[in-house]
């Protein structure tokens, strides 16, 4: 029996899709449900079911991202969507992630029972099939997704890199778990996650350093270090001179295009 989940942020369609689809003719179970994308990544994660059907424009979810990172996770997952969100080039990206069936609601049986069908089928032809091509296939839509979810993980490390940010906020917003995110960032920019969270602070730090008005303990603490030392170390780590001599490096250079002006 292939196992299934349903993700809903409307319990009444969780609850007709439930009842009024015979699943055992399909060779399927309902193994859980959700109302939410979080909890519906937690139940996935504990169950890993077989199919998945679920929104994608639930409250405080970014859909997307969370079926990207089930496709990374999980490559052999069918997953079909069915949501009222109605843009095309929404609906091209989550194609190109792997997703079965594209569903707008209000969906009828029809169209349900077709992705079903199609999602099972998918399943049986993967038993079956050449062990290379499958793998070909499944190595693309992991890239696609596995691309996908290093992108969104880096514009979060951009855009919240002045708190103190871990490896486990960042997995949660990208819907991974924290290996399969540690894993990917090794594998895409081969750093991990401090370093690539260091390399961002300390890119800053460095155009910071160019306004003379700021004082270097005040950069680092801007940047999001709170030990002077650390950052110093950091510092000169990435960069391969301390952060006053980078400075007084800066400094060298524009008197030097101040009198060739």
């Amino acid at each position: 029996m292939y196992k299934v989940v349903i993700i809903d942020d409307e319990p009444i369609i969780v609850e007709g899709i439930s009842r009024m689809i015979k699943w055992d003719q399909y060779a399927c179970k309902i193994v859980a449900t959700a109302n939410d994308g979080i909890e519906g990544a937690q139940i996935i994660r504990s169950f890993q079911p077989d199919i998945i059907i679920t929104d994608i424009s639930m409250p405080d979810m970014d859909g997307l991202t969370m079926i990207a990172g089930l496709k990374s996770e999980f490559p052999d997952m069918e997953v079909s969507i069915l949501t009222g969100y109605r843009k095309f080039e929404y609906a091209q990206r989550a194609i190109r992630l792997g997703v079965t069936r594209f569903l707008l609601k209000p969906s009828n049986m029809e169209e349900l029972i077709e992705a079903i069908t199609a999602m099972t089928e998918n399943l049986k032809s993967k038993g079956f099939r050449n062990e290379e091509v499958k793998e070909e296939e499944t190595e693309h839509l992991d890239n696609e997704a596995s691309n996908f979810i290093v992108n969104n993980a880096m514009k979060y490390i951009e855009q919240n890199y002045l708190h103190k940010i871990t490896l486990s906020e960042v997995a949660e917003k990208a819907y991974v778990s924290q290996w399969h995110l540690s894993k990917l960032l090794n594998r895409h920019l081969g750093q991990n996650f401090s370093e690539i969270l260091n390399s961002v602070r300390i890119k800053e730090a460095q155009r910071l350093l160019c306004d003379p008005s700021l004082r270097i303990g005040d950069i680092a603490e801007r940047v999001g270090f709170i030990d002077m030392a650390h950052f110093s170390r950091v510092f000169k780590k990435n960069v391969g001179v301390s952060a006053n001599e980078y400075r007084n490096t800066i400094a060298q250079k524009n008197i030097e295009q101040s009198i060739k002006a």
